[in-house]
């Protein structure tokens, strides 16, 4: 995949912050390459960007319009294909991670290939996997895991992979999703993987390596949401991880999206994901928390970071308050 920047980020009509996240993260961590964001009208998510037009977006250099929205189900809205199409004449290139294709959008296909224009689709990778084999392999690797959706376990991948390269370590992000794809510039999302093929393909994405060569791989899901518990015990499979970090946003009255359904405790969550892991690695074992804090009060914030490591003899962290520092020392 080779995508030009600098990036103008499309939001739509994002609902809240959090349908954005795909933006967000993107801004986060390769804010030098993101010069403006597009929004419709009724979109209550903001980056902080300079508000353009595609026409000042042009004039300011933007050569890819990256559609950062993850909205529930992957869809491309209806609302957007006016936008996205002009964008097409004005010379963008178009990128999405949703599930679906810009490609199957006749209007967005035709536009592009009248204007020499590129709709790029990475969530959809043209690659076949086999299926996972289970078989050790050298290298080590850490997955974050997660309580919910949505709970930072790409901030925390990306955020130990920064303080280990700090320290000098041999390290590697591994994208799983199509944020992380945006932000990398290569992975596999898995969750537009066929089922069977999901382990597969998350072994070719972290393959043998030297015997101190990390990867951190980016999570996905939560082995207790009903909607997407399947992609989260095959990337578990497949990524055979040495260490697990488990992610929370201790706020939240029920799961992302689902109302009825109350949040596991941090204590099951470690032990599901323990046990599922050991499938693979039998000596796989959690070693840190990371909580996303970012609703709380900072003086509270800690001293719940602090209750936690009382109750669980780990580390418990928050990846933009406190860094990751702990959880390395503790790795």
């Amino acid at each position: 995949m080779s995508l030009k920047t600098p990036y103008l980020m499309f939001l739509g009509d994002a609902a809240d912050q959090l349908a954005a996240k795909t933006a967000s993260g993107v801004v986060h961590w390769r804010s030098e390459i993101c010069i403006g964001q597009l929004r419709l009208k009724g979109c209550n998510a903001d980056l902080g960007l300079p508000e353009m037009t595609l026409e000042a977006a042009v004039n300011a250099g933007a050569k890819t319009l990256v559609v950062g929205v993850a909205n529930r189900g992957g869809l491309i809205s209806k609302l957007w294909i006016d936008i996205l199409v002009r964008a097409l004449e004005a010379g963008f290139d178009i990128a999405s991670g949703l599930h679906s294709k810009l490609a199957d959008v006749p209007d967005l296909h035709e536009t592009a290939a009248r204007h020499g224009c590129k709709l790029i689709d990475i969530r959809h990778s043209e690659r076949l996997f086999e299926v996972g084999n289970g078989k050790k392999r050298r290298g080590k690797r850490l997955l974050p895991v997660g309580t919910d959706c949505s709970v930072g376990k790409m901030y925390t991948a990306l955020a130990l992979e920064r303080e280990m390269l700090a320290r000098g370590m041999n390290a590697t992000f591994r994208a799983t999703g199509q944020t992380g794809i945006f932000i990398a510039g290569e992975g596999i999302s898995v969750d537009a993987v066929v089922a069977d093929f999901i382990s597969g393909a998350t072994e070719w994405l972290t393959p043998e390596n030297e015997p101190d060569h990390w990867d951190i791989v980016e999570g996905q899901g939560s082995l207790f949401h009903a909607s997407y518990a399947g992609v989260s015990i095959g990337l578990i499979h497949g990524a055979q991880p040495d260490a697990l970090v488990l992610c929370h946003e201790p706020t939240r009255s029920h799961m992302r999206g689902l109302l009825g359904q109350a949040l596991p405790s941090i204590s099951d969550c470690i032990a599901a994901n323990e046990m599922a892991a050991q499938l693979t690695n039998p000596k796989s074992k959690c070693v840190g928390i990371s909580i996303d804090t970012h609703h709380m009060a900072s003086g509270s914030a800690l001293e719940y970071l602090a209750r936690l490591e009382n109750e669980y003899g780990l580390p418990a962290v928050d990846p933009v308050l406190t860094g990751v520092e702990k959880i390395l020392d503790n790795l």
